[in-house]
């Protein structure tokens, strides 16, 4: 069954598994003792900080283990953000940071600190100078900058060279969160502080990466512990850290040549699906982006039914979608990009993936989009452009009540009413579904449509929609 979320988690390289199986046997005492079996796992553990560092760019000495990325986050952040609290208390994210990251800044909200969330463009990247502008005018002292390397759902790579500068230039540290992009290559630019998870390239679970550069202000806000120098308390998974540096390496070696590959077939998908499956969104940067992830979101499909039928179809792919059983509200990093949300795939490619498998998930997909679709009652291709003005004279507005329905009804409902109001006429749908806000103005660019905005309404939100075309 061809396994496409590597984004979420890799399969165990070859490797892990073999340095995980002999640091069982060779790395279970405690390195912080000074007979044999300590000293045997020191070394092992030191092998695993040098090893790793190499991969990172940064000195051994600055790197420490934390139990996932998702911790290593919340610790760069709560520590830089304590070790300059004289600088000031704001922290500036980009809108579509890892919810660990966004998480974190909400807990500093909570805390009495100020966020600067910085906007990103329909491909999800920040534009040029976005940091040097959100530095300059900060109304109050900035502690910390946070930006990833690569988006976790749609693949844009960020330009992170360009905003450690910036900040640099300002006197703020950068923390990189680098979980995406680790295991491709390390992460260019003078950054202060680099976050990343061991399983995001093929090591065990349970093992993430900080680093934290000489001279940064760190203070950690938990309570002290001798283990990874009092960054990450508690005793270290040996086996996990040795298994996680081992592949680390190996992945590396391989990146080069495995990015080419995959790059090939990515772009196979980007250029098919669009042409195999009718109103369908390919989102994210088409060339700045990771060699092995693509998104795409189908007008007018269930997202859930649609990851179910692929499932079934023996695909394991993930969504950003709202229309899934986990979320009502569409995907954070979809809504800043401001494009569509229903029916969303994300394909991520795993190291080893075959011609053959992409083949036959494009052989499959128009099938299932079809079968969605059709269950749903979406319109047909042919229909879902407005025809002829009916006769006699149609209503020159129309109002829809999708109160009470869920991401994709009310772009279906829209979908199959716009063409009974003339040129010029307005649809007005009603709806209390959060993926309204993002799926009908995404809709009306899709279709050549205007989408005039929104109001109150008794229930919910009123959407209006002129017809142009």
């Amino acid at each position: 069954m061809p396994y496409f979320d590597a984004a979420s988690s890799a399969p165990l390289h070859p490797v892990a598994r073999q340095a995980l199986l002999a640091a069982l046997d060779e790395g279970w005492a405690d390195p912080a003792r000074l007979y044999r079996e300590g000293r045997r796992a020191r070394l092992l553990l030191d092998a695993a900080r040098e090893a790793a560092a190499e991969a990172v760019g940064c000195r051994p000495d600055e790197l420490v283990f934390t139990p996932s990325g998702t911790r290593a986050v919340h610790e760069g952040i709560a520590g830089a953000l304590a070790g300059r609290r004289r600088a000031g208390r704001r922290l500036i994210v980009s809108a579509v940071e890892h919810s660990s990251v966004l998480h974190t800044a909400g807990a500093h909200e909570a805390d009495g600190g100020t966020v600067t969330e910085v906007p990103v463009d329909r491909t999800g990247r920040i534009a040029p100078g976005a940091y040097a502008a959100a530095l300059r005018e900060a109304p109050d002292g900035v502690a910390l900058a946070c930006l990833q390397s690569a988006n976790h759902e749609v693949g844009t790579l960020q330009p992170v060279a360009e905003a450690a500068e910036e900040c640099a230039a300002a006197g703020v540290p950068l923390l990189v969160d680098a979980a995406q992009s680790l295991g491709w290559g390390p992460t260019e630019g003078n950054w202060s502080l680099l976050t990343a998870s061991a399983h995001k390239w093929g090591g065990p679970a349970g093992v993430g990466l900080l680093a934290v550069r000489k001279g940064v202000r760190f203070r950690t806000v938990q309570p002290a512990d001798e283990r990874e120098s009092g960054r990450s308390p508690g005793f270290e998974n040996l086996p996990a850290i040795v298994a996680a540096a081992a592949s680390l390496r190996a992945v590396r070696a391989e990146a080069a040549a495995e990015a080419e590959r995959l790059r090939g077939l990515v772009d196979r998908i980007r250029a098919r699906v669009p042409e195999l499956v009718p109103e369908v969104e390919v989102v994210g940067d088409p060339e700045r982006r990771l060699p092995h992830l693509v998104t795409f979101s189908c007008l007018y499909v269930d997202g859930e039914a649609l990851l179910h039928e692929l499932d079934r179809a023996e695909f394991s792919v993930s969504s950003g979608s709202s229309c899934t059983s986990s979320t009502l509200t569409p995907s954070h990093v979809l809504r800043a990009m401001g494009v569509l949300s229903e029916g969303n795939v994300r394909v991520s490619l795993p190291r080893g993936t075959a011609e053959a498998e992409v083949d036959r998930f494009l052989e499959v997909l128009p099938g299932v989009v079809a079968e969605v679709r059709e269950h749903l009652g979406a319109p047909k291709p042919a229909e879902a452009a407005p025809g002829p003005d009916p006769d006699p004279e149609p209503e020159p507005e129309l109002v829809v009540d999708s109160l009470g329905k869920r991401c994709p009804i009310p772009v279906i409902e829209l979908a199959k009413v716009i063409g009974e109001v003339p040129v010029g006429g307005v649809v007005t749908v009603l709806s209390d579904d959060e993926a309204a806000r993002l799926d009908i103005p995404a809709w009306c660019e899709m279709r050549g449509q205007t989408y005039e905005g929104e109001r109150p309404a008794d229930r919910g939100v009123a959407y209006r929609v002129r017809r142009r075309a």
